[in-house]
């Protein structure tokens, strides 16, 4: 048994507590991995926040992180003490029909055991003060030690920055996969991404490499548009500064309508006016933000039945063993970018900070 730091949430809309906590070994299957860095993310303020059904306490969030693994339990074999890795809250196992499946990345194998917050025997891996703490997202990198499951965890190159790599075990490549993978985006096309927060800039990075020729950022948070141009934004607007709906101004300025919309914020209003700003005939639009529970999302039928088409995404579309080491081996090639987005680095015992720091936008 480990005993480290870690950030624990012992009820909702409480902020987190540092904590001393005991990490169990890796039963069969696992493996425990020291995390050297985590980001913070929206889902993470979200269940923390009571709103999650899924939510249980007292549990460890976080779910951006890397490290290294420091030990591995029976029968695994794709990783070994030593590796640097990225803990990976949708696994793959390989087996399931949905891993088989090139449609989705979305493995079932361990999603009920996942969902409430413990490891695929049903039991938990953290005590804090003689208590049973509840994992998230099969991650809980808001710990210096975590135990996860051996098909949630991509070995990546060793010599990647972890302090910068983290942000792909979620952000990043859910907004560049939106764009590359679920929307397919093509050279020349007209496109619209609503929300310029971590996860509407890596939208924008992918529509950009996808060759898009126009790009509309949109946030009422007029601070955001010099990051969002950075990133390949051509123009940035705010609803805020038009008296009629946002979806009727981008049918305006783009003679019709975009070809591609995506919506970066879990606003259902939003996620409406992201599909009616798309064109008429061909124009698609992405749901990427993830909406409050029992919410539920309008138009009128007649915007589908005139070719719009209306997706939603969950981690971009990748396979996750399979494309986040070589999302890392991108990076490191330069084809995309991860330090641009990293804002503030702060010592684990400031993560409250940190929170305070995304929920202002900044």
């Amino acid at each position: 048994v480990i005993k480290c730091k870690a950030a624990v949430a012992w009820e909702a809309g409480k902020p987190l507590s540092l904590e001393e906590v005991e990490v169990a070994p890796p039963k069969a299957h696992e493996v425990r991995i020291k995390i050297i860095a985590t980001a913070v993310c929206h889902t993470d303020a979200y269940t923390l926040s009571g709103a999650d059904p899924e939510g249980c306490f007292p549990v460890i969030l976080g779910h951006e992180g890397a490290g290294i693994v420091e030990s591995v339990g029976e029968g695994v074999t794709k990783v070994k003490p030593g590796d640097t890795v990225i803990p990976l809250y949708i696994p793959q196992c390989g087996e399931c029909k949905f891993c088989k499946n090139p449609k989705t990345n979305l493995c079932q194998k361990i999603r009920i055991t996942q969902g409430k917050g413990v490891m695929p025997d049903g039991t938990s891996r953290f005590t804090c003060k003689g208590k049973q703490v509840y994992h998230f997202m099969g991650t809980s990198t808001f710990s210096e030690y975590t135990v996860v499951a051996d098909i949630s965890v991509a070995k990546i190159d060793a010599a990647a920055p972890l302090d910068k790599v983290c942000l792909l075990g979620c952000g990043i490549s859910t907004g560049y996969g939106a764009a590359v993978n679920t929307a397919k985006v093509e050279s020349g096309s007209m496109c619209a991404v609503f929300g310029l927060g971590g996860v509407g800039l890596a939208v924008i990075m992918g529509c950009k490499i996808a060759g898009a020729s126009r790009i509309i950022g949109i946030d009422i948070n007029k601070d955001k548009y010099a990051k969002a141009k950075e990133f390949g934004a051509t123009e940035c607007i705010s609803p805020e500064d038009f008296k009629k709906p946002i979806q009727e101004v981008l049918v305006e300025m783009t003679d019709g309508g975009v070809d591609y919309s995506f919506e970066c914020i879990g606003n259902v209003e939003v996620m409406r006016a992201a599909l009616e700003a798309c064109h008429k005939g061909w124009g698609v639009s992405v749901i990427v933000g993830v909406a409050a529970a029992g919410q539920e999302i309008s138009t009128r039928p007649f915007q589908l039945v005139t070719g719009r088409t209306w997706k939603g995404t969950a981690f971009g579309g990748w396979k996750s063993i399979d494309n986040v080491p070589k999302l890392v081996t991108d990076y490191m090639s330069k084809k995309i970018k991860v330090d641009e987005f990293v804002t503030h680095t702060l010592p684990f015992d400031k993560i409250n900070e940190a929170f305070e720091l995304m929920h202002t936008g900044k």
